[in-house]
């Protein structure tokens, strides 16, 4: 089982599975990544299992509850691989609707019941909390909750998914507290988080490694995407995507540094993967998947390793980042 309680010395690389929950809604806009085939997306589970993937990050609200449900179902025979879910917003299981944000440790409480049910374990390896702009002291009851949670051994660590590095610092010393989930990638280095982690030594598991698909290697400047999917229906936190294409800042970014992140024979999505592992030994990218294809992809980084110091130093004299200012949900 993955290991929580310590920082990997090596690279390593968790899976995320927003993408396999299939449809989901907010306030009328789509917040998933479109239909899925549950039966590729066990398919691509048991691809990762085979490359030795031992960590996939999920979240009640991912399709609604169903994401964790399929991954439950894929990984029924293998309770050794470690899951991460998150809780605090609210869902609808049959409308597929996300309710809002919901901090009541009562609530919350009968959620991660509900969420191992759904995963089909008594035990969840992880709770996350999924609220990235929650105050500190308004967390706090739900912290207290996760902590007696690790005591009763019911889950076995919990952590916060949040871009703010001094929301994450009040509470390294809270027992069972372990990691923290936060965006970063090649055009977003969180450097205020990064310094942050590794002043406290917690787990970075990085979310958006790929910039939700910019990275990956598929897509270009013609490429639509649906409204039917969250790079299409504009709903106003990411700046990745407008009117269901890459924009024009990103794409233009995307092409400065392309050729550098496929260095040493690298598809572009291994070198995003690998400058991630360049910047920080303690980072756990958990890009996101849906085919045996792209996971055969995304764990292919692991045999090449970090960027090189040099190849991550030619990175930022080509790349023109716009200036990180304070920290803001990603």
């Amino acid at each position: 089982m993955a290991d929580f309680k310590h920082i990997p010395t090596k690279p390593t690389l968790g899976l995320g599975c927003w993408a396999i929950g299939g449809p989901f809604f907010k306030d009328g806009l789509a917040v998933g990544w479109g239909t899925v085939d549950d039966n590729i997306s066990k398919a691509a589970v048991a691809a990762a299992l085979e490359h030795g993937i031992e960590h996939f990050d999920t979240a009640q609200a991912y399709g609604c509850g169903h994401s964790e449900v399929v991954l439950g179902e894929a990984l029924k025979a293998h309770p050794d691989i470690a899951i991460a879910t998150k809780i605090g917003l609210d869902i609808d299981t049959d409308t597929k609707q996300l309710v809002g944000p919901n901090n009541d440790p009562d609530i919350v409480r009968k959620s991660i019941d509900a969420s191992r049910k759904r995963l089909g374990r008594d035990r969840i390896d992880m709770v996350l909390h999924h609220n990235n702009e929650l105050a500190v002291e308004d967390a706090r009851p739900t912290f207290d909750m996760l902590a007696q949670l690790c005591d009763d051994g019911i889950i076995g660590a919990y952590g916060w998914s949040t871009d703010y590095p001094d929301s994450m610092r009040a509470f390294v010393d809270h027992p069972g507290f372990t990691a923290v989930e936060h965006a970063m990638n090649v055009f977003l280095p969180a450097s205020q988080m990064i310094h942050a982690v590794e002043e406290t030594n917690v787990l970075s598991l990085i979310r958006s490694p790929l910039a939700m698909g910019v990275l990956g290697g598929k897509y270009d400047a013609k490429t639509t995407f649906s409204k039917d999917e969250i790079r299409g229906s504009n709903p106003g936190w990411q700046d990745y995507f407008k009117d269901g294409k890459i924009t024009d800042a990103y794409m233009a970014q995307l092409n400065a540094v392309r050729e550098t992140l496929k260095s040493d024979g690298r598809s572009l999505a291994q070198g995003a993967l690998a400058w991630l592992w360049g910047r920080t030994p303690n980072a756990m990218p958990i890009p996101g998947f849906r085919t045996p294809e792209q996971v055969h992809d995304l764990c292919g980084a692991r045999d090449y390793g970090p960027l090189t110091p040099t190849q991550m130093a030619e990175i930022e004299t080509i790349l023109d980042r716009p200036e990180e200012g304070a920290p803001k949900s990603n």
